[in-house]
């Protein structure tokens, strides 16, 4: 057959995309073995009824023609308001436009502000998506480490040495995959770089929802940064939609017209019923998102319980996210190496942190994403694993 163009054959670089355990894990099931699977950001509590009923109610109403482009007018009204009211900053619809999910909106942004063969910066460890999508889009993907030693705090001085020829900047906080937040002082020094040396910062915020200790800090709300940032947000983690595919960017009006723009000829939108779905998700306030976190609340507290009667896994600050990242170098093995040998033993799946940059190598990331119990079990079952390793 013809060629296929290198901007498809070389998203993953050549390599791996970091999900090699995960589909080992996927192919035991399906064989019929039992797996505890802790890999992936899935809900163990599917979307609530009550905005599945909304959906369909939307869906039978008519709703299933196409939608506008940007979004539906009532829905990009919801965002901005709880944009504003979160963050202080004065945003209106028109500085909102609905992707369909997360992902499309990290897509978009990207192309929006990154020129084919400028450099586009983001933050190791990452979520497994973000270099390909950096590289689909004509960028050179250029990752910044934040070791373990400094808490995964990315730190400003590393981001200044790759600037030169770079165009954007990527964030996570809190984060995937290591459920840390970005202190006051990190975004501070993070945006100081950004205006600086002329930077897009785009900051995927699909985790604002999920914050166990310290506060939640949009990098828009810094001063002179919100002409400069593309924020990311989406329904999936805070309301439990990841299937329904609704999500958003806000920024200055002028670079969602442009993006609105690119979503006429690639998108063109999301099915209106789905919006309206997640419109009526966003009018149930504060409670109902407080509710989809609590067992990831609860989960983190059984992580700090249970690996306190141990001292050979340890894990990192996790102030947010539905993740804990755990580091087992004592062990004396990567985390790929002790991922897969804790499938293969004890049918435990869990995620290497090589899966997400090298400055998560001697790491794994668990997703608390199971019943309390059988979490509680599968997390003593790993630890005590890795204290057999050491003896």
């Amino acid at each position: 057959m013809p060629a296929l163009s290198p901007t498809l054959t070389e998203i993953t670089g050549g390599g791996s995309d970091g999900w090699e355990v995960f589909m080992r894990a996927r192919e035991m099931i399906a064989a019929g073995t039992p797996v505890t699977e802790l890999t992936i950001g899935e809900h163990d509590i599917r979307t609530d009824p009550i905005i599945l009923d909304a959906m369909h109610a939307s869906a039978c109403g008519g709703h299933t023609g196409y939608a506008m482009v940007p979004g539906i007018a009532a829905l990009r009204r919801e965002v901005a308001q709880r944009v504003q009211e979160r963050t202080g900053v004065p945003t209106g619809p028109e500085n909102v436009m609905i992707t369909p999910g997360g992902q499309s909106a990290l897509f978009a942004s990207h192309l929006a502000t990154c020129p084919k063969g400028k450099k586009a910066l983001f933050i190791d460890p990452y979520y497994a998506t973000y270099p390909g999508t950096l590289r689909a889009v004509g960028a050179i993907a250029t990752p910044i480490e934040a070791d373990a030693k400094g808490g995964f705090q990315p730190r400003a001085a590393d981001i200044e040495v790759q600037a030169e020829g770079a165009t954007s900047l990527l964030i996570n906080s809190p984060n995937n995959p290591t459920g840390v937040v970005y202190t006051r002082n990190t975004l501070d020094g993070i945006a100081e770089v950004c205006k600086r040396r002329d930077l897009w910062l785009i900051s995927d915020e699909v985790y604002d929802t999920q914050i166990w200790e310290g506060v939640h800090i949009s990098p828009r709300a810094l001063p002179d940064m919100a002409e400069r940032t593309l924020v990311i947000g989406s329904m999936s983690k805070s309301h439990a939609m990841t299937g329904s595919r609704v999500g958003w960017i806000v920024g200055p009006r002028t670079a969602i017209e442009h993006l609105i723009n690119l979503a006429t000829h690639t998108t063109y939108g999301v099915a209106g019923f789905v919006q309206d779905a997640a419109l009526f998700a966003l009018e149930q306030g504060p409670a109902l998102e407080a509710e989809i976190a609590a067992p990831f609340k609860r989960r983190r507290a059984l992580t700090v319980n249970i690996l306190a009667e141990q001292n050979v896994v340890k894990m990192i600050s996790a102030d947010g996210a539905m993740y804990v990242m755990l580091d087992i170098r004592a062990t004396g093995l990567s985390g790929e190496a002790f991922a897969n040998r804790l499938l293969d033993e004890h049918h435990i799946a869990v995620m290497p942190g090589e899966s997400f940059g090298r400055a998560a190598a001697g790491h794994l990331r668990v997703a608390m994403t199971i019943e309390d119990t059988a979490y509680a079990a599968a997390l003593r079952a790993l630890c005590a694993f890795a204290a057999a390793l050491c003896e």
